[in-house]
């Protein structure tokens, strides 16, 4: 416990500090390449998130009912942008679409693609933590508002160490695990498909 209240604050409903320290999610960009481009443009929109999820926190979960924050840092934005910037990187990069573009932008697009986001923070584990990230996704056709595709994602990471930088490669490792299944998927959806879900875990 001793680690824990080390690095670890309780989550608190009076405002901190502004924390010193800004982090980014340093994720690298996937390799993979779409066969060909899809004749559609695809809107990523920010993932749905609730409390505490929504911030820019970096989270740990050191118990089933209780979520604490490290001291001293924070996320550049929320964890949902954080994840909605990584996926339009991937995706744009995977050359899948004819044009991806985030919520930010005006322009008109064919499908969308909704995401919730249900997981993004450390567990205490012997020590050292594991990085949880878990996400819902939907294609919708935004012409018919049909649902074209839906998969459940879930990657799980183990840190190297409890230090928050060890911490925050783990993040990043499966913040790029997730964003390459859900890049695969994108590309390869071809319709209607039944909710599947896909757990992973990183050596």
């Amino acid at each position: 416990m001793a680690l824990l209240t080390g690095n670890l604050i309780g989550c608190t409903v009076f405002p901190n500090p502004e924390p010193p320290r800004v982090l980014d999610l340093p994720a690298a960009t996937s390799a993979y390449q779409a066969d060909s481009a899809r004749p559609y443009s695809l809107r990523i929109d920010t993932p749905y998130a609730s409390e505490p999820f929504n911030s820019t926190r970096v989270l740990a979960k050191p118990s089933p009912w209780e979520f604490r924050v490290f001291e001293g840092v924070r996320w550049r934005d929320t964890a949902p942008v954080i994840i909605r910037d990584l996926l339009v990187r991937d995706i744009r990069a995977s050359k899948g679409f004819q044009n991806v573009v985030s919520d930010t932008s005006p322009a008109d697009t064919d499908w969308t693609l909704i995401t919730e986001l249900s997981a993004f923070h450390a567990e205490n584990s012997a020590g050292t933590f594991d990085v949880l990230i878990a996400l819902h996704a939907q294609i919708v056709n935004n012409g018919s508002k049909a649902t074209l595709c839906a998969h459940s994602f879930a990657v799980e990471q183990a840190a190297s160490g409890a230090a928050i930088e060890q911490v925050i490669e783990a993040f990043s490792q499966a913040g790029a695990a997730m964003s390459e299944a859900v890049t695969r998927w994108a590309t390869e959806c071809r319709g209607l498909n039944a909710p599947e879900t896909d757990q992973t875990r990183l050596p």
